[in-house]
């Protein structure tokens, strides 16, 4: 029954080196330093020569090598044979083994003296052994040799470690009679993974070359180093001996003769050489075994429900062959595809990231930060000049001058700036819809990973009804700004409520000095605005429409621009009908024309007149300067003070005659000519006339300057309201055309596109390499299978 367990431990250890399994097998690991005799001792153990032999060091793979004890057949002369692993050969010549094990050392570990972890597997049958299983280690050495690689020490520690460290392992631990047992590097190595010494034996070689008058009894009885399972000590064969083919039966008989004669091992000669050391370490591991073998049976019922899980996760094969069955096996995971995309994207997946942002997370990260500072990072009135400015509001007036801001001109300058959030809205649409394809890439699971055909379909139809769906998001988007800039609504209140903060900001700064006007002349001072006029003029309107009374500007709340128009267009009406009929000029206008004959020479009566009068009338001299109101009255009543500079109706500058200004143009003779050419007045060069006109912002007059700072904050008022409903319209848009429509129909189209039984075979197709992977690992789950049983039938009982 004790070699029962050896074999059966032989077996599981040849079947888990082949399948891969994680099952430590008990075994006794042969460490020693380099020519410490660790090769000569096995030999001596099996009784023939069949390792390398040669200098520095030869064993550069672990050898293990199981000794198969076999019944003595006088018949047969080949009872004694060798078989390696790795080939199916029976090799009964013993140099033929030496050659292969060279040979394999080569092929695996190269010809520069390096190592391998890779074993080399070799069993030995022979009615001459007794059941064993030891494992060769190379050599422990300090110092590279040759070509050897720098690290050497290292790798071969890190090696031996690997096997030494587990608890199933014996450790035989060889060292030299001949050098000082201080210095063992085996032992050090031992005493490290066995600090009690518990699974340690000693084995001393060499101890017929120590110095005459020294022994090594003290060693041997376990005074010096005491370890449990003791040291053992054996006489090999020398070089000579090895050179002159000494045969082992003669080296066995030299070593027998040896203890017995010697005075100081005569005593303990029985529980020494090599004969003794074989049955211990035969015993030793059958005990080792008994000893580990509920362990073993433990470990490998944890190991058959590790492997069951795994080889469930590959699937069965055989459930792959009704074509029912393929049937709701892929409907079965186009179900599990669709449910794992819809949850990750509404956060409910039970695989959520703690260390980065993932599906819907993402998305609503695109919507309010990358979106929004984009929208937010947009300048309302970028791109827009002061030259600009002037040039709309011209054009929209024709050939009439304008007395009052036109609306076309808004229109025509606030209609691009909205353009502009166009791009950032398809980059909003494009950024979800690469989210909603990264989400489906993530979307998998082992079962689906069995077929890389079906995942790739899954994710293409996906992949391909959010390309349908990216089209009509993106025109849709574009559509929100075009409706956004087909109808400029000036009767918003937010736009209402804006422009006016916007203006009365505006006018609450300081007004230009006369000495900054770029005309010499006698001039009040612009008044202010007072606070509230605007909300006071629209009031008065209301207050009119709903008295019935005469006030211009009749109708509803509207915008800044559209009230100063209305309300002007009313005034001239009403000037125009009253200078036909008396030629008498309004009770506002001639009050002002007389204050302004009679107070020209002193400002502060000016400015006490400006702060008691209407404040609309305040209004219209802060935004049309304090000469405007004189001009009209002046012309009205056919005077004009000589001298005197101001602006026309058009606001450009006019001055009389005899400041040497044509006054049939308005343009000053002197300046004009100077600053362009003869060209510019030439009428017959319109083209030369027009490019002789400055585009420097800075030559504004002031009625231009206060037209395009009102045009500027009416246009950033009606921005903001536009920004802000293209910031909330676009992620909804995006949500209902592209998110929400593909969650609720990803699943019908992955149905009506791959379920069709045509299909089946191919998408079923199965990976090779899982095909193979599904074969090991049920081939070790029945050899743990069968490992347990073996197990559970050994009977424990020591012999």
């Amino acid at each position: 029954m004790d070699g029962d367990l050896i074999k059966l431990v032989n077996k599981l250890q040849d079947t888990f080196s082949n399948l891969g399994g994680e099952l430590d097998m008990p075994q006794l690991a042969v460490v020693g330093s380099q020519s410490a005799g660790k090769s000569s001792v096995l030999e001596t153990i099996v009784g023939r020569d069949f390792l390398p032999r040669g200098q520095g060091i030869v064993t550069r793979r672990p050898l293990v090598l199981q000794l198969i004890h076999t019944p003595s057949n006088p018949n047969n002369p080949y009872d004694e044979y060798a078989q390696f692993l790795h080939i199916d050969k029976k090799f009964t010549d013993f140099n033929d083994v030496r050659r292969e094990i060279e040979a394999e050392t080569f092929r695996v570990a190269g010809q520069n003296k390096g190592i391998s972890k890779l074993p080399i597997h070799l069993r030995i049958y022979s009615p001459n052994v007794l059941d064993l299983t030891l494992v060769d280690l190379p050599g422990l050495t300090k110092i590279p040799v040759g070509d050897q690689p720098t690290d050497i020490e290292r790798q071969i520690r890190t090696l031996v470690l690997d096997y030494i460290s587990k608890p199933n392992c014996v450790i035989l631990s060889v060292s030299a009679a001949n050098v000082d047992l201080a210095n063992s590097d085996a032992l050090k190595l031992a005493r490290s993974v066995d600090p009690q010494g518990r699974r340690t034996i000693g084995v001393l070689t060499k101890l017929d070359l120590m110095d005459a008058g020294t022994n090594a009894l003290d060693i041997l009885t376990g005074r010096v180093y005491p370890l449990k399972l003791g040291f053992i000590g054996v006489v090999n064969r020398s070089q000579q001996d090895i050179n002159s083919e000494k045969p082992m039966q003669d080296a066995l008989a030299a070593e027998t003769e040896f203890f017995v004669n010697h005075p100081a091992y005569r005593n303990i000669a029985h529980r020494n050489g090599t004969k003794y050391l074989a049955k211990t370490l035969n015993q030793v591991l059958m005990n080792h075994i008994r000893e580990k073998l509920p362990d073993m049976k433990a470990r490998l019922n944890t190991l058959m429900g590790q492997t069951q899980q795994e080889l469930n996760s590959f699937g069965e094969a055989a459930f792959l062959g009704d074509e029912h069955h393929k049937g709701s096996l892929i409907l079965r995971l186009m179900t599990q595809f669709a449910r794992d995309f819809v949850s990750s994207i509404e956060g409910t997946s039970l695989e959520i990231s703690t260390k980065e942002l993932s599906g819907g997370a993402r998305i609503y990260y695109i919507f309010n930060d990358v979106f929004g500072h984009a929208l937010e990072s947009i300048d309302s009135t970028s791109g827009l000049t002061a030259q600009d400015i002037r040039t709309a509001i011209r054009n929209s007036a024709g050939p009439r001058p304008s007395l009052f801001v036109p609306e076309a001109a808004f229109d025509l300058l606030v209609k691009p700036q909205i353009k502009m959030l166009e791009a950032p809205s398809l980059r909003c649409v494009e950024l979800v819809y690469e989210e909603l394809v990264k989400i489906c890439h993530n979307c998998t699971s082992a079962e689906l990973q069995r077929f890389p055909h079906l995942h790739a379909q899954l994710i293409e139809t996906v992949s391909e009804l959010l390309r349908e769906r990216l089209g009509p998001t993106s025109e849709y988007t574009k559509s929100l700004i075009s409706i956004q800039a087909a109808y400029i609504n000036t009767n918003h209140p937010d736009f209402i409520a804006g422009s006016a903060v916007a203006h009365s900001q505006q006018q609450t700064q300081a007004p230009r000095k006369p000495t900054d006007l770029p005309r010499k002349g006698l001039q009040a001072p612009i008044p202010e605005v007072p606070n509230g006029a605007l909300a006071n003029l629209d009031d008065d309107d209301d207050d009119a429409s709903s008295t019935g009374g005469t006030t211009p500007g009749q109708g509803g709340a509207r915008s800044v621009s559209s009230t100063i128009h209305d309300r002007v267009r009313a005034s001239s009406s009403k000037v125009n009908g009253t200078a036909s009929a008396s030629s008498t000029p309004p009770p506002h206008l001639h009050h002002h024309s007389s204050r302004h004959r009679h107070g020209t020479a002193s400002a502060g009566p000016g400015l006490e007149g400006a702060s008691t009068t209407n404040p609309k009338e305040n209004f219209f001299n802060a935004f049309f300067g304090t000469f405007s109101s004189s001009v009209i009255s002046g012309s009205t009543a056919g005077t004009s003070p000589v001298g005197a500079k101001g602006r026309d109706l058009v606001g450009k500058d006019f001055v009389t005659s005899t400041d040497g200004q044509d006054s049939s143009t308005g343009l000053p003779s002197s300046s004009r000519i100077s600053e362009g050419s003869n060209a510019a007045l030439d009428m017959k060069s319109l083209s030369k006339h027009i490019e002789a006109i400055s585009n420097d912002a800075s030559n504004l007059s002031l009625r231009e300057e206060r037209e395009a700072s009102l045009i500027r904050s009416l246009i950033a008022s009606y921005f903001s309201i536009v920004r802000q409903t293209i910031q909330d319209l676009v992620p909804k848009a995006v949500m209902h055309f592209l998110v929400n429509y593909t969650s609720q129909q990803v699943q019908n189209r992955l149905v009506s596109t791959l379920y069709k039984p045509d299909l089946f075979k191919e998408l079923l197709h199965e990976d090779e390499t899982l095909v193979n992977e599904r074969t090991r690992v049920k081939a070790l789950l029945d050899a743990y299978k069968e490992a347990f049983k073996t197990l559970s039938e050994v009977n424990l009982k020591a012999t």
